[in-house]
């Protein structure tokens, strides 16, 4: 891809959007598999469809809605991306990560990444979710290739701290607060679209891995490196227990993630009032 034709179109994208919405929002919340329902909980929205937003991706990916939210939050004037790209579905990194671009150029300051995702930490129950601690990209492949963007961010990112250690504190005190049950642990991002087999459960877990997923490593990647603030948490929607593993379909996932999802829409509320 033309890294100026790139540049020229995150640019479009920019002013067409500014063109629709009252204010700048300071706070991206990004919406993973089966975790639409915070959308319903902003006020006076304003959606986008992605297909009317100039050079945007279309969101394919089951449970995944297909459109900018804008609107307010305890006061904070937000913007929910309500469905994701993956690097599944056939989109290059460059295209996975538009949207965080597009949010940083806009002038959001603190990007909240959901998504929903198995454990590989045995310790876990499903419908928990995790807040994720740091990643592992496993993913074959980096949103950063190619030449870089001076003014979108440093050629070598310090990835020291990935997710804010402020925002993971303050996630896990107001779901003390509010009496809900959340772990703490490590995300690893692989391109998918297969669930993993036996033999990959055990090798990530060795690795350090709590939790394996097909999304947020590369969106987390381009928010350290335009200088957003990062808190990230995942739907813990199944186990994959090497020594007992089961079939899983699509449809059991989203169902745990929209379980675990009405938890993380109350934690993610608190912490954006909190902000």
């Amino acid at each position: 891809m033309n890294i100026k034709d790139y540049v020229e179109r995150v640019n479009r994208a920019v002013e067409y959007i500014r063109n629709k919405i009252p204010e700048v929002p300071k706070i991206a919340i990004v919406l993973g598999s089966g975790l639409g329902g915070i959308a319903e909980s902003v006020e006076n929205p304003i959606s986008i469809s992605y297909k009317d937003i100039p050079g945007f991706p279309v969101s394919t990916a089951p449970g995944h809605k297909g459109e900018l939210v804008f609107g307010k939050l305890y006061d904070k004037f937000v913007v929910l991306m309500n469905g994701r790209f993956h690097y599944y579905e056939g989109y290059s990194m460059k295209e996975v990560t538009f949207p965080i671009r597009v949010f940083q150029l806009l002038g959001v300051e603190v990007l909240i990444v959901t998504n929903a995702a198995g454990g590989t930490n045995l310790d876990f129950e499903v419908g928990v979710p995790m807040i994720i601690t740091d990643h592992i990209n496993l993913m074959g492949d980096n949103p950063l290739i190619g030449p870089n963007v001076d003014e979108w961010g440093p050629r070598f990112p310090d990835m020291s701290e990935a997710y804010d250690k402020d925002l993971i504190k303050l996630a896990k005190t107001v779901a003390k607060e509010l009496g809900i049950k959340v772990y703490e642990g490590v995300y690893v991002g692989l391109a998918g679209p297969n669930l993993e087999t036996a033999a990959e459960y055990r090798m990530l877990r060795r690795i350090g891995g709590d939790a394996v997923g097909m999304s947020t490593v590369p969106e987390v990647i381009v928010a350290k490196h335009g200088g957003l603030k990062v808190l990230g948490i995942s739907a813990i929607t199944d186990l994959g227990d090497p020594d007992n593993l089961k079939p899983l379909t699509a449809e059991e996932v989203l169902e745990n993630a929209e379980r675990a999802g009405k938890t993380m829409v109350k934690i993610i509320s608190e912490v954006v009032r909190n902000l």
